[in-house]
């Protein structure tokens, strides 16, 4: 297993684990109130998990951008 996947689980672990120990605590408003960044997080680092290894794609070079001038 690549080591950046590693990290990925570890992360999710660890924000699951600060996650439930708040809730146990009593600090229920306050894991309510990081649930969106938290679904955040998870969002990115599936994204982030899903593109290991492929290379963003480019746009081809050949045109150049603007407008195009009518022939004469």
């Amino acid at each position: 297993m690549p080591s950046r996947k590693v990290w990925i689980i570890a992360v999710l672990a660890v924000v699951l684990a600060w996650s439930t120990v708040m809730t146990v605590l009593g600090h229920l408003a306050a894991a309510v109130a990081l649930l969106p960044s938290l679904g955040l997080l998870v969002q990115q680092l599936t994204a982030a998990a899903h593109s290991c290894g492929t290379a963003p794609a480019h746009a081809p070079a050949s045109q150049p951008a603007g407008p195009e001038e009518p022939q004469r």
